[in-house]
């Protein structure tokens, strides 16, 4: 147990530093691929709304109040993210959910001399209706204070369909699943809002937790941080999105695909990478710059397939449905209930059967285990395939809820999935699936604070995991180590 100690302490360091670099390299990326984005977005613009489409509209307009062609809008929210051009016409994109989305004018692209009244604007999109945000370009156009965070009134579907009700004006949004508002006076959210994001929440957190428990597991076993694991994401909604789009399968089937390749990524990782390293004895530090090698090569192979610009699973628009006063897609619902019967199926395995026990004593100590007659070789290239077996899994399900996916899905997520995991405790898979779901309420509820933005909710996970290093480093379920 003394000569354990200096490696715990050692292994958080690590942990710290690579969490540090993550960061970078996230901001980095995004930086890198918004140009691509912008550049090969192909997005269909012609929205009909109808009862089971929300549609959102960029509205550009010059000082006489024509439309002006040629500038990019992004729209983002509710895990959908989109480039489009402003045209001589309307311009409107069908999004996957209803909920809040931002729309932000790309300055770069407005004409010398000239400024935008605002660069943001918060629209809310609804069934049967499009939600439309205004820009004014000119020279001389003053700035609106507070930023112009406001939506424009939506626009009822013609066949009258619920939820196209007016927005009543700037700054007035419609409750989502419910009519009225979805801020009360004090401007904050109506508890319908509020109930909403919780729900948003626990999706998220359950699909988060697919690829959190698997990190754990390979923490636990291996001592291993896998900054690779958020590859193994993206590479699931990757596969997902050949399996049903490329070769044409059932959804039911393309799961079963995109599990088997990424399991067996894992177990040809573990055969050629991990399993000769342990075998020479490579300290921890270097196989997590491996590891942190590995993510980077992933990512550009991934960009490869996909290009810069988001990428949809399912064709068709998601269809909604409203459960307890919640509205999500089918397949949000869906993809929850597949989480939940996952989770249970784990911790069943983790409790009741042979390997799984042995997989709990070789992450509590592995010479012990060893003593006692367990292979840990054997034990780990199992860990390695059921982990990377279930990253497929939770990014497919992410990409299918969300609508979309990106080349950076894996990236954007890891930091998550740290916090997830050092919030639970390290190495305890019960802890990271209770560190995720606190994760998943926390990052989707921070978007109802009255003037922060969207983009940075995922902000929250990573303070979280400050947090928890300062105050509790064992996390919620693991055990306090004495160091030094």
């Amino acid at each position: 147990m003394t000569a354990d100690r200096p490696i715990a302490s050692a292994a958080r360091r690590i942990l710290a530093v690579g969490v540090a670099a993550l960061a970078a390299a996230t901001a980095s990326a995004a930086m890198l691929a918004a140009p691509a984005a912008a550049s090969t977005t192909d997005v269909a613009t012609n929205c009909t709304p109808d009862g089971s489409t929300a549609c959102v509209s960029p509205v550009v307009l010059d000082s006489d109040n024509d439309p002006l062609p040629g500038i990019d809008v992004t729209i983002a929210g509710q895990g959908f993210e989109e480039v489009v051009t402003s045209t001589d016409g309307p311009v409107s994109v069908a999004v996957p959910e209803v909920g809040t989305y931002t729309l932000t004018i790309d300055q770069d692209t407005l004409p010398e001399g000239t400024t935008a009244n605002a660069t943001e604007r918060q629209v809310t999109a609804q069934l049967g209706s499009t939600a439309r945000g205004a820009f004014r370009i000119g020279e001389g156009v003053a700035p609106e204070d507070g930023g112009g965070a406001t939506d424009e009134p939506t626009e009822p579907a013609d066949d009258g369909a619920t939820g196209g009700a007016d927005a009543g004006g700037a700054g007035e949004d419609p409750g989502i699943g419910a009519e009225g508002s979805t801020q009360n006076a004090s401007g904050w959210p109506a508890f319908s809002q509020v109930w909403q994001q919780f729900g948003s929440g626990i999706r998220f957190g359950l699909l988060l937790a697919l690829a959190s428990v698997g990190l754990s597991l390979i923490y636990g076993t291996t001592g291993i941080s896998a900054f690779s694991h958020g590859e193994q994401v993206t590479l699931g909604a990757l596969l997902g999105f050949i399996s049903v789009n490329w070769w044409g399968l059932p959804v039911p089937l393309a799961v079963v695909v995109t599990i088997v390749i990424c399991a067996a990524t894992g177990w040809v990782q573990d055969m050629v990478l991990w399993g000769p390293l342990r075998k020479r004895g490579t300290p921890v530090m270097q196989l997590m710059i491996v590891t942190i090698g590995l993510s980077m090569a992933l990512q550009y192979v991934i960009q490869m397939f996909i290009g810069g610009r988001s990428q949809r699973v399912l064709p068709n628009n998601a269809r909604p449905l409203e459960i307890a006063g919640i509205t999500l897609s089918t397949a949000s619902w869906i993809s929850m209930a597949v989480a939940v019967v996952v989770i249970l199926a784990m911790a069943w395995f983790l409790t009741q059967t042979r390997i799984g026990q042995a997989t709990r004593a070789v992450s509590d100590n592995a010479a012990l285990a060893a003593a006692t007659g367990i292979n840990p070789d054997r034990i780990v290239r199992i860990v390695w395939i059921m982990s990377t077996g279930l990253a497929g899994l939770s990014g497919m399900l992410l990409a299918i809820s969300f609508g979309s996916f990106t080349w950076t899905l894996g990236m954007i997520l890891l930091l998550l999935m740290f916090a997830s995991v050092t919030l639970g405790g390290m190495g305890t898979a019960f802890g990271a699936l209770a560190g995720s779901i606190v994760i998943g309420i926390v990052v989707e509820m921070s978007t109802l604070i009255p003037g922060m933005p969207s983009s940075l909710r995922y902000a929250s996970g990573l303070l979280i995991l400050i947090l928890v290093l300062l105050i509790r480093p064992q996390g919620l379920l693991g055990r306090a180590v004495r160091v030094g």
